[in-house]
């Protein structure tokens, strides 16, 4: 029946002939397990083809419900999980296996005549998948992917002339939101694998049209293989272990959970993907005016010596050691990337992880209490990630420890931090206009107060400090503007200084619990999949002074019955549940809403982020991800796994060794035959 079907197909398209022609091709110097890169990247494509099209039954594109239904992909979906890790890691192994297929042409010198579009063809695809990458970063919608989105938009618009229209046409505005997304998502899964395919065509049917270009050695290329089976099986080994590899990543690496993505948060310091982390360590080194030299002159440079290469390298000579000068310029280029790569990797910006600012101008004594209050500010608000002073923090943004000097009005860095672009439209510094009038005046003033020996009266703030015994408040409730109608919260982990102030003094509004926050609804945070990470930097910021060090509480507090604060690691049993989603929501009341515990006159009591608008619904998700793995509850744990990770690696292992022994009995079959009829 195959043999009829088969014989039907061919007397209406030569399918046959077609096969033939493909697997019947000539290799100077024989198979290679070097000339496998080629179908392996065609293989990461397929799969990738395959994985991508799988999560657009499940993908939501819109800014509301696209990190939720990533999560239910890899949560509640059996095998969602392995669906969404291979496209994960199937488009980092993109971009390693095209670069290394590129450097391997490279060294044999395959891009020479008549071969120079072959490689042309190459270097798009190149640039294609590194598109491919970076429209995909943003589509989960979650906190690396839009800070990526955003900084890598903000690059492109510091190009020359057309830099400005080229954001405006990726972002469909001004801002990242509903339309920079879906433009993205179509650039991602339609236009851009469009343009591939078509590259990929022309790279192959110009690869047939002269065959592998094989040794350099003139001698070793008189020997000659066949594609099939020797180069086939060659091939096929090495896409064996690439899929086992992407499988055990899938397992044992899994893409993190980063948390939603929140405008909002600029205590996040973000990095782009690694594949664009030498751009971003090279900016470092090209601040100020100088950025289009790192955001469009580097690329172009690399670019066009990858486009020219053909035509400037016209001699024959194909031998890498007689090759010297082509060698040197791509070994240079090669370790510029790959070490500025490493650095950017290894690099933690400053002011991460709840760490504070640098040291101030001089000792804290000197400054005006405001000014120590910018101090605090500036370093939680992640301005040292970018900014340096007196040695310490990041090197994108110019110097600022003589800031004082400069000559800059209150008003001109009032502007600054508030819109950089006012002043230098180029600029890729992230706006802060939701900081309130105090805490802007307060960051003002420590700048001001960098490179002077003593604050004048100039220097210090109208506004009233705080007090001694009242902690400052940190970034997150200044920047975030509650209703009009709403008086503000204080700052995490504050008791109110005066015992006769009302409860609604302390707490804002909202409903107010005595002891038990049971009443209160769960919040939208509470069917959101937080970071772990990014929880617990939110958590060194609010909640430590109240409930200690990792949650483990011991902090007093007088009037409340036990007199201290509960623990959180562990947590109460009323609140705990081995069910992530109950035990989420249980906790998020309390988040929500806030509680005063029981006893005549509690000290502490635990604030109203949600009501008031404090904390953003991702950042309480963040939070409440952090104290669940407090308590050794996974936040985003897998409710249907299909099979488990480790089981269905197991089961893939044992499949592929199965296959592999069944390969080695024919292969040893067809030699044995072979040697007979000799």
């Amino acid at each position: 029946m195959p043999d009829r079907i088969l014989r039907w197909i061919d007397e209406r398209i030569p399918l046959t002939d077609m096969v033939r022609r493909a697997l019947d091709e000539e290799i100077p110097g024989g198979s290679r397990y070097a000339y496998a890169l080629g179908s392996a990247i065609l293989f990461v494509f397929v799969l990738q083809m395959i994985t991508g099209v799988a999560q657009l039954f499940y993908y939501v594109p819109t800014v509301d419900h696209a990190y939720d239904s990533v999560n239910f992909l890899r949560t509640e979906v059996p095998f969602g999980w392995l669906i969404h890790n291979l496209h994960y890691w199937g488009a980092n192994a993109m971009i390693v296996l095209v670069g290394l297929h590129i450097a391997r042409v490279f060294i044999y010198g395959a891009y020479k005549a008549p071969r120079e579009l072959t490689w042309l063809a190459g270097v798009a695809l190149l640039l294609v998948t590194a598109g491919l990458v970076f429209t995909g970063a943003p589509l989960p919608w979650d906190e690396p992917g839009y800070w990526a989105a955003e900084v890598g938009t903000s690059i492109a618009g510091t190009v020359p002339l057309v830099g400005n229209a080229v954001k405006q046409l990726l972002r469909g505005g001004d801002v990242m939101g509903p339309l920079a997304l879906s433009r993205m998502f179509v650039l991602h899964v339609a236009i851009l694998p469009a343009i591939l395919l078509g590259f990929l065509a022309i790279h192959l049917a110009a690869f047939r049209a002269f065959g592998s270009v094989g040794p350099w050695d003139e001698s070793k290329r008189k020997n000659t293989g066949e594609f099939w089976p020797d180069q086939a099986f060659k091939d096929s080994v090495v896409t064996v272990f690439l899929l086992l590899l992407l499988v055990s990543l899938c397992v044992y690496a899994p893409p993190p959970i980063a948390g939603p993505a929140d405008p909002l948060d600029t205590s996040y310091v973000p990095k782009p993907e690694w594949n664009f982390l030498f751009l971003y360590e090279a900016l470092k080194f090209l601040p100020g005016r100088l950025e289009p030299l790192g955001t469009m002159g580097i690329p172009l440079l690399g670019v066009l010596a990858l486009v020219l290469l053909p035509f400037l390298d016209r001699s024959p000579e194909r031998n890498p050691l007689r090759r010297r000068f082509a060698m040197a310029g791509g070994a240079a280029w090669v370790g510029f990337v790959l070490s500025f790569t490493v650095i950017g990797y290894l690099s933690h910006p400053v002011g991460v992880g709840g760490t504070t600012g640098p040291p101030p101008s001089g000792s804290p004594s000197s400054l005006s209490p405001s000014a120590r209050e910018g101090s605090r500010l500036f370093g939680s608000l992640g301005c040292v990630g970018c900014h340096s002073v007196n040695g310490k923090g990041g090197a994108v943004g110019p110097d600022l420890s003589d800031e004082s000097r400069r000559g800059h009005s209150r008003a001109w860095l009032a502007a600054q931090i508030a819109n950089p672009k006012s002043h230098n439209p180029n600029s890729i510094m992230p706006p802060y206009p939701t900081l309130g009038d105090t805490q802007m005046n307060q960051v003002v003033d420590y700048l001001m107060s960098l490179g002077a020996t003593a604050p004048s009266a100039g220097e210090v703030s109208a506004n009233p400090p705080p007090s001694a015994a009242t902690p400052a408040p940190p970034a997150h409730p200044a920047r975030r503007a509650a209703p009009p109608s709403v008086p503000a919260a204080p700052p995490a982990g504050l008791a109110p200084t005066n015992p006769s102030l009302p409860p609604a003094a302390v707490h804002g509004v909202g409903p107010l619990f005595s002891g038990s926050p049971d009443q209160g609804p769960p919040g939208p945070a509470a069917s959101v999949i937080g970071s772990v990470e990014r929880g617990a930097i939110l958590f060194r910021l609010y909640c430590v002074s109240c409930h200690g060090s990792d949650g483990k509480g011991g902090v007093p507090n007088p009037g409340a019955v036990g007199g201290a604060i509960p623990p959180l690691n562990p947590i109460q049993r009323k609140y705990f549940s081995a069910d992530p989603n109950e035990f989420a929501a249980n906790i998020d009341r309390v988040l929500q809403h806030g509680a005063i515990p029981k006893g005549p006159l509690p000290e502490k009591s635990m604030l109203t982020f949600g009501t008031t608008h404090s904390l953003s619904q991702e950042e309480i998700a963040n939070l409440e991800a952090y104290i669940l793995s407090l308590n050794g509850v996974e936040r985003a744990r897998l409710r249907h796994a299909g099979i488990p990770p480790e089981t269905w690696l197991l089961i893939v292992i044992a499949a592929f060794t199965l296959a592999a022994g069944g390969l080695l009995v024919i292969r040893a079959l067809r030699l044995r035959k072979s040697a007979g009829t000799r």
